[in-house]
């Protein structure tokens, strides 16, 4: 649905922008641009048959519609769910209150993940394994439920570790020290922070959901999440972390629609933020990524405004198991704390988020202690 805007803006899109202080794209997206090439399954349209015959699609429906009603009661919002669930809040999309869920939940948007496609210079190994990552972040709840499918053989992949990782509503990526990320070069207790990343293990339908924050922006990039499919990893046993930068296969990020990033931006928290904002059309990951496949998350609305009771989220990703490859992280977190790898390439520069933007939005956690299911 949101495909045929996005590639046309792809097509029409001039050289690419830089996206992270001091990290070139253009050679690795120009890797992942030859994997692609190469591969008989760009999106996951094919499979939509096999999905619905082996009750995939039903039982992904019967999910988020569980997942809907669970964050209104959680929330204590005296909602009919189905009202809810029935409301679209897409821009390209008219549904109505008569629209039956099975329809909205239907839908599924997807991004096929290349190994070659960059994990940018904020990625943190050694994340902790669980479903809530806020911490003590303010803005947007958005729960997100993602599904991971076999792009050869449209099944779903199971027992795949799931990672994601964005930035806080300030455009401040926890866990790393850099002159790019907010004042986290001169206060390195960010090292030790671990808000907004996390990790998941795909269940039988190759699913996880993860409660979060929506994402802010920094200049240069849009409104974004980063993911990350682990397969073959291990977790460590002594604090619940996956410590795992060689069996990773598929890397993307995940987008949204321009008029819900508008919405959000103007709450509050996320107004406070003082970097140039991007948006979509201006952000060159974006126009990669949507050359080749829909990387724009569905969503619903379960109040009344984005900031009364969050969003709920879904995507699908379509990988090829047999791809790997590894990543280089920016910082590592140990039991002991978080450390910064040599060589990662952090820093300064234009695309990333100015120095002296302040600490992250709710204080820095230490990061040593166990973290929220």
């Amino acid at each position: 649905m949101h495909f045929s805007k996005i590639a046309a803006l792809a097509a029409a899109f001039g050289p690419l922008v830089s996206a992270h202080p001091g990290h070139d794209h253009k050679a690795e997206l120009a890797e992942r641009a030859a994997i692609l090439s190469k591969l008989s399954r760009k999106d996951l349209s094919h499979c939509a048959a096999k999905l619905k015959a082996r009750g995939i699609e039903a039982r992904s429906i019967k999910r988020r519609n569980a997942l809907a009603a669970e964050i209104l009661k959680r929330s204590n919002i005296k909602r009919d769910v189905t009202e809810v669930l029935a409301t679209s809040h897409h821009s390209s999309e008219s549904y109505t209150l008569a629209t039956p869920e099975s329809t909205i939940f239907a839908t599924n948007n997807s991004c096929v993940l290349s190994p070659e496609v960059t994990e940018g210079p904020y990625y943190v190994a050694g994340e902790y394994i669980r479903q809530n990552v806020i911490e003590s972040q303010a803005g947007v709840n958005l729960t997100l439920d993602i599904q991971v499918l076999d792009t050869e053989t449209c099944e779903p992949v199971t027992g795949a570790y799931l990672e994601i990782w964005h930035c806080n509503s300030t455009g401040v990526y926890s866990g790393v020290s850099a002159s790019g990320n907010g004042n986290s070069a001169t206060d390195t207790s960010n090292l030790d922070a671990t808000f907004l990343r996390g990790v998941q293990l795909t269940d039988s339908d190759g699913t996880v959901q993860f409660d979060t924050l929506f994402p802010g922006h920094y200049t240069g990039r849009t409104n974004h999440i980063h993911v990350m499919v682990h397969m073959n990893a291990t977790a460590t046993t002594t604090n619940n972390t996956l410590l795992d930068t060689t069996h990773v296969g598929h890397v993307g990020q995940i987008f949204f629609d321009q008029d819900l990033v508008t919405q959000v931006e103007a709450t509050s928290v996320y107004a406070a933020n003082t970097q140039t904002l991007t948006t979509n059309d201006e952000d060159g990951i974006l126009t990669q990524e949507a050359a080749t496949s829909d990387p724009l998350m569905e969503y619903v609305l379960l109040g009344s405004s984005v900031d009364e009771a969050g969003l709920l989220g879904w995507i699908s990703f379509g990988i090829n198991t047999t791809l790997s490859k590894e990543v280089s992280a920016a910082a590592t977190l140990y039991e002991t704390g978080g450390q910064t790898n040599a060589g990662s390439g952090v820093g300064g520069g234009p695309g990333g988020p100015p120095s002296g933007t302040g600490v992250p939005t709710g204080g820095v956690p230490t990061g040593t202690g166990a973290p929220t299911a």
